[in-house]
């Protein structure tokens, strides 16, 4: 049987992390350290590095300096008990149920398992009505939903998540915010790239908050939304648009 893989995922220690390509470090100095509970949300405008760190903490990119630590777990790459859920998700060019009983099937997940799984994360998604269709003509909040299914059906600590409302209408948001919040609920860990001050509210138990490749603060979700230091972290509180958090 599937299981949550222990809390040796934890702590998340990032240690004086850069990254450059080309010789422009777009990375630099990065220290925080993230417990094993809870929803973290990444902000800062464009460019500063949300994505980039995503990858990074999910192993897809390697450090320029500096270390990443998931608890005991070393090196970071391929660690199967995280998952990352991508702004644009690709879909196999299956049923939505076979789109999740793939990534079972690639845990070597005994296929009685596989059935009961994958039944659990359609309901738990929403995904009752379209588990037949195939994913390639699912609109785009069903396809967050599948990603999401995805995901989570590997019984991951800690899930990665990169702006996965952005493409989306305020309805199909709301939706992905509440599957956001079950998963959560469940146990598991999110860390979430966002430009949404409203989805921040909603969500967040923590801010990171990165300028120009920087970390500027790691702060609570109270802390942060009544902050009254930096112009720019204040600035970004009451207008997120002009402040440049959506492209």
């Amino acid at each position: 049987m599937m299981r949550h893989p222990p809390d040796s995922l934890f702590p998340l220690a990032v240690s004086g992390l850069d990254f450059s390509v080309g010789g422009e470090r777009l990375l630099s100095g990065l220290s925080f350290e993230l417990e094993g509970k809870g929803c973290t949300a990444i902000l800062g405008p464009n460019g500063s590095g949300k994505t980039l760190l995503l990858r990074l903490c999910h192993g897809m990119l390697t450090p320029t300096a500096g270390s990443i630590r998931w608890g005991e777990a070393t090196p970071v790459q391929a660690l199967p008990s995280q998952a990352m859920v991508f702004q644009l998700p690709a879909m196999l060019n299956r049923s939505v149920r076979a789109n999740i009983d793939y990534a079972l099937r690639l845990r070597r997940v005994p296929r009685d398992e596989r059935q009961r799984l994958v039944q659990e994360a359609v309901e738990l998604c929403g995904l009752t009505e379209v588990v037949g269709r195939n994913a390639r003509v699912l609109s785009g909040g069903e396809r967050q939903k599948l990603a999401i299914a995805r995901a989570w059906v590997t019984r991951p600590r800690a899930l990665l998540m990169d702006e996965p409302t952005s493409e989306l209408d305020p309805l199909a948001t709301r939706e992905i915010e509440s599957m956001i919040q079950r998963v959560v609920a469940q146990g598991v860990r999110v860390i979430l790239a966002t430009h949404d001050m409203n989805q921040v509210r909603h969500l967040a138990d923590d801010v990171l908050f990165l300028e120009y490749g920087r970390l500027r603060a790691h702060l609570s979700i109270r802390d942060f939304l009544n902050y009254q230091g930096d112009d720019t972290m204040r600035d970004f509180v009451a207008h997120p648009t002009r402040s440049g958090a959506i492209s």
